[in-house]
């Protein structure tokens, strides 16, 4: 278990993530959303208390048990999948901010749902998330993520609870005696690598692995950001490419957790776009449904690399939030099918209509599932000028 101390220095962590992650400052009155699983309620506490000290109002809602999830796939019907409470509209658009406490019990308590039963229930909740990515794009709402230890996750990661607490221990630099400080440096160490990646003009990236060989477009008016404080931990750098000029092979040696199922070893393969094979060893139906949910679910959202200078992660950790920030031995890239961020245009994000995400190839989706490759590998920037540029090898960026 996380001591007293440590605890206390998470909330802090969580709090400069989330003042980091928007762009306006927080003003008193404002509302925070706090999330938390059953095993995170002390850290909630903790949140509570220092939120209320800075004048703003926490609104503190618990999550649902992996029992009432399995009631809620099990049993509902098609009316109840879809419902949204008549208040979550009003409740969204009055959001200044969130932060969400995950301490998963369980992680494959829904393998023997229907996947597409899933993706129906995420399908008409995506309304209520983009409001509040227009929110975050006009500059009125930060979040921030992170997760805690728990029996399950610590045992399909093949680890002991104490060595999993030790590797978040680590990961947010909780045995620093002044873990704020970390992050703040981590976060000018990451700016100046951003600034070269966009100094670049590039028209496309090859990644090359043992398993790999994929070529991603960056397309016009990109930029690449990443520690942003959006989650705790997080050390990647990362793009959301147009989705179209995205073609060959992408494969994740990392297995995945998602929506209560197990995936292990996807492999995708991008035509003009889009993954027209859908190949996994463990959980293929889950993940062919996952991506036919809507029409943006087997594009490319999301681009990443993490450089390994910067993370402390060196185990598998069933958990994405800390497995697409694996440092290890090569780092890792990691890819995510679905929905783009769209504050990775260069200009204002505010100002991007719909009309012109399609047209700059921002890709659309309820969906945004990260698979993570830790293999070694090389990536190549092809610029417009015909050059070549090795930007990332041996798990870190060549700046």
């Amino acid at each position: 278990m996380l001591t007293k101390e440590q605890m206390d220095n998470y909330a802090d962590v969580l709090l400069w993530g989330l003042k980091s992650a928007r762009k306006e400052k927080f003003k008193r009155n404002e509302i925070v959303l706090v999330q938390f699983d059953q095993a995170a309620v002390k850290l909630a506490e903790i949140l509570q208390g220092k939120i209320l000290d800075l004048g703003i109002n926490p609104v503190m809602r618990l999550g649902a048990t992996t029992i009432m999830e399995h009631n809620f796939y099990k049993k509902a019907n098609n009316r109840q999948l879809v419902f949204k409470g008549p208040w979550e509209e009003g409740f969204c658009k009055s959001l200044n901010g969130s932060i969400s406490l995950r301490a998963p019990e369980s992680l494959t308590h829904l393998s023997d749902i229907d996947p597409k039963r899933i993706g129906k229930a995420v399908v008409a909740r995506k309304p209520l998330r983009d409001i509040l990515w227009k929110k975050e794009d006009e500059g009125s709402f930060g979040w921030t993520i992170c997760s805690l230890q728990t029996e399950g996750q610590a045992k399909k990661a093949g680890l002991s609870l104490r060595q999993y607490t030790n590797q978040i221990i680590r990961a947010c630099y909780l045995d620093k005696s002044d873990p704020v400080k970390e992050w703040k440096s981590i976060f000018r160490n990451a700016i100046s690598i951003k600034k070269w990646m966009n100094s670049m003009e590039v028209k496309y990236y090859h990644v090359e692995s043992e398993n790999m060989d994929l070529k991603i477009r960056p397309g016009e008016r990109r930029k690449w950001l990443g520690v942003s404080g959006h989650n705790i931990p997080s050390f990647e750098i990362f793009i959301s490419p147009d989705w179209r000029g995205t073609k060959g092979v992408y494969y994740a040696d990392q297995p995945s957790f998602r929506s209560g199922n197990y995936v292990k070893g996807v492999r995708l393969t991008f035509k003009r776009g889009s993954a027209v094979e859908v190949e996994a060893r463990n959980g293929k139906e889950f993940a062919v449904k996952q991506m036919a949910m809507d029409k943006g679910a087997c594009r490319v959202g999301e681009f990443s690399l993490t450089d390994k200078r910067f993370s402390r992660i060196n185990r598998f950790m069933a958990n994405t939030l800390y497995d697409e920030n694996f440092g290890g031995r090569y780092g890792n890239c990691h890819l995510a099918v679905g929905m783009s961020y769209s504050d990775t245009y260069d200009g204002d994000p505010a100002e991007l209509t719909k009309e012109m995400k399609k047209k700059l190839g921002f890709n659309d989706s309820a969906l945004h599932w990260d698979l993570v490759n830790t293999e070694k590998k090389t990536v190549t920037a092809h610029l417009k000028t015909g050059k070549r540029m090795v930007v990332y090898e041996n798990g870190m960026f060549n700046f």
